[in-house]
C-alpha cells in the first residue's frame, strides 16, 4: 500500500510513494485542476525529492479533469487589485516541465478527463502519456489573446511543428484517438488505470541508474528545450502582460462571456 510523502504538506497536490514510484495527483478540484504559483512551488518541491527517490514518477489530475491551465480567477483578481501585482514569471513552469522532461526518473503522464492550455505542457514534458478513450486535449489561449508560448517547445518536441501548429491556431479539443495518431499521446484504452499497471510493472524492471544514464543522454541528444526557453519566457511575459489579454480574462471570469461575444 502506498505511503503518502509528508501527510498534510501539501495543499495543491497529493503524493503518494509505492516503494521506488511516485504518485503525483494535480488535486485543485475547486479550480479545475488549474496551475497557480503555489502548485508549481509544491510540484516542484516534489519532483526534487524524486530525483533521488523514485525511478518512476506518475503524474495524474482528477478523474474528469486533468489540467485546465492557468489560475483565470487569480489572474483576475491580481489585474483588478488596486495594488500592483508582481510581473508575472513563467521560469518556475517551464523549469517544473524540464524537470518533467530530462530528470532522472521516467515520467508518465496519466491522462483523464480534459487537459488544456498549460495541462497540456504537463503532459507533453513527459516521457509517457497514456490516456483513457474519452479523453480530450486542447490549446484555448489564443482565444483570449494569448498563446501557449512556454507549452510550445515541449509540444513540437512530442508532436511535430504542424500539428502544434494546427493544435495552437484551431483551439479546438482532439480525441484521444486524434491525439495517438499525432504523437502526444503513447497508448489509450478504455480503462487506462490497466493500462498503467501494465506499464508499471513492466517498467519496474528497469534500474534507476540506467534510467538516469540514460535521460541524461537523451536529453543531451537534443537541447532544443534550453535553446527556446527564453524566447518562450519573453513571449509569455509579453501576452500576460497585456492590459487587453487581462481585461478580456476578467470579463470572462466575472461574466463566463468569451471575447468575441457582445457584452
Amino acid at each position: 500500500m502506498g505511503i503518502l510523502m509528508d501527510p498534510g504538506t501539501y495543499e495543491t497536490i497529493r503524493v503518494k510513494f509505492e516503494d521506488d514510484i511516485c504518485f503525483i495527483q494535480i488535486h485543485r478540484p475547486e479550480a479545475n485542476n488549474a496551475i497557480n504559483d503555489h502548485l508549481i512551488a509544491e510540484f516542484s518541491y516534489a519532483l526534487q525529492l524524486c530525483e533521488s527517490s523514485a525511478k518512476i514518477v506518475v503524474l495524474e489530475g482528477l478523474p474528469d479533469i486533468f489540467c485546465f491551465g492557468a489560475d483565470f480567477k487569480e489572474l483576475k483578481e491580481s489585474f483588478e487589485s488596486k495594488v500592483e501585482s508582481r510581473e508575472q514569471n513563467p521560469e518556475p513552469l517551464y523549469d517544473l516541465w524540464y524537470r518533467l522532461a530530462s530528470g532522472p526518473f521516467i515520467s508518465i503522464a496519466h491522462v483523464r478527463g480534459k487537459a488544456n492550455a498549460g495541462g497540456i505542457g504537463f503532459v507533453a514534458a513527459c516521457d509517457l502519456v497514456i490516456c483513457d478513450e474519452n479523453t480530450v486535449f486542447s490549446l484555448s489561449e489564443l482565444l483570449f489573446g494569448l498563446m501557449p508560448a512556454c507549452v510550445l517547445p515541449f509540444l513540437i518536441r512530442r508532436m511535430g511543428y504542424s500539428k502544434a501548429n494546427f493544435m495552437t491556431l484551431m483551439t479546438q479539443p482532439i480525441p484521444a484517438k486524434q491525439a495517438k495518431e499525432w504523437g502526444l499521446v503513447d497508448a489509450y484504452e478504455e480503462s487506462s488505470e490497466k493500462l498503467l499497471r501494465k506499464q508499471l510493472l513492466r517498467l519496474r524492471r528497469l534500474n534507476k541508474e540506467g534510467i538516469s544514464r540514460y535521460k541524461r543522454y537523451i536529453s543531451s541528444l537534443d537541447n532544443g528545450l534550453v535553446q527556446s526557453k527564453s524566447k518562450a519566457l519573453n513571449a509569455n511575459k509579453e501576452v500576460f502582460s497585456d492590459k487587453n489579454n487581462l481585461e478580456k480574462i476578467a470579463r470572462y471570469v466575472n461574466t463566463g462571456r468569451f471575447p468575441w461575444e457582445g457584452d
